[in-house]
């Protein structure tokens, strides 16, 4: 199996006309969106899953408000 590498796919995309490597922007943008769409949606279920076999436990809007800041104070700290 020949795998191409990055160096040589860009040489391979820059060959192509400027509306050929827009459109090919464009195509790999919106491929990027779906797989990520998917992502979330396969962590939303996993996460209702978990939720109901107990894994997870019930919080209060104002827990996890108060963990989310405490964690981006944490990552701002460094």
């Amino acid at each position: 199996m020949n795998i191409a590498t990055l160096d040589q796919t860009l040489d391979t995309i820059m060959q192509l006309s400027l509306e050929q490597r827009e459109v090919l922007v464009n195509i790999v943008q919106h491929r990027n969106i779906d797989n990520r769409r998917r992502e979330m949606a396969q962590n939303a279920k996993q996460a209702i899953a978990d939720f109901h076999a107990g894994k997870l436990k019930s919080q209060s809007s104002q827990e996890i408000i108060t963990k989310l800041r405490q964690s981006l104070n944490e990552g701002t700290e460094t």
